[in-house]
């Protein structure tokens, strides 16, 4: 995956063309944002943090866009594991420490808050490394879904726990309710009555 890294505490260029588009996904509408230098922002469109669309430009044609397109629909269908649009996006040093962390996360694999921030190097940063996930700007391609609790709890997702549920069933990963304490059921748990 290409990953082009901005790191900035200020908002993008406003001279900048930004292009975006809308597309379905079984989970819900996606609003996909990209750069000449690849896909800026991937979210829902009911997401709180989706930005206005207010300088961007619609297109249909870009390839950046194109291809975001195309990878998820192939990834939703079961027909890919791995991402290979390129990536741009803004964010601070510590956010692109922890997303680049994120996109190391293979398929299926789950970690949880402590486990990136030992990999970043800030073994007592979760809480931090909680901030940088929960403000990934680019759904499912920087895979935030794949961070759990420590005891496998479901925690929160900034596209709603039905998604994240979603999104780890597709992986391979059972939780069976919706809410942030609900824990992961493990091979052979299934039946259990409890």
């Amino acid at each position: 995956m290409t990953y082009s890294t901005i790191v900035s505490n200020k908002p993008a260029d406003p001279d900048e063309r930004l292009v975006y588009r809308d597309m379905p996904t079984p989970l819900g509408d996606m609003r996909l944002v990209a750069s000449p230098k690849g896909l800026r922002g991937a979210w829902f469109t009911d997401q709180d943090l989706l930005p206005s669309a207010e300088g961007w430009t619609l297109a249909d044609s870009d390839p950046i866009l194109e291809q975001a397109r195309r990878e998820l629909d192939e990834w939703f269908a079961g027909q890919r594991r791995v991402f290979e649009v390129p990536l741009d996006p803004v964010g601070t040093t510590f956010q692109h420490e922890v997303w680049h962390a994120l996109c190391d996360l293979d398929f299926g694999v789950l970690a949880s808050y402590g486990d990136l921030a030992r990999t970043v190097g800030r073994p007592k940063g979760a809480q931090a490394v909680g901030g940088a996930v929960g403000r990934n700007p680019i759904s499912i391609i920087i895979p935030c879904h794949r961070v759990i609790g420590a005891d496998t709890s479901l925690t929160g997702f900034g596209g709603g726990l039905p998604r994240k549920q979603a999104l780890l069933a597709h992986e391979g990963n059972l939780y069976r309710s919706r809410s942030a304490r609900a824990r992961r059921v493990c091979d052979g748990q299934a039946e259990l009555p409890w």
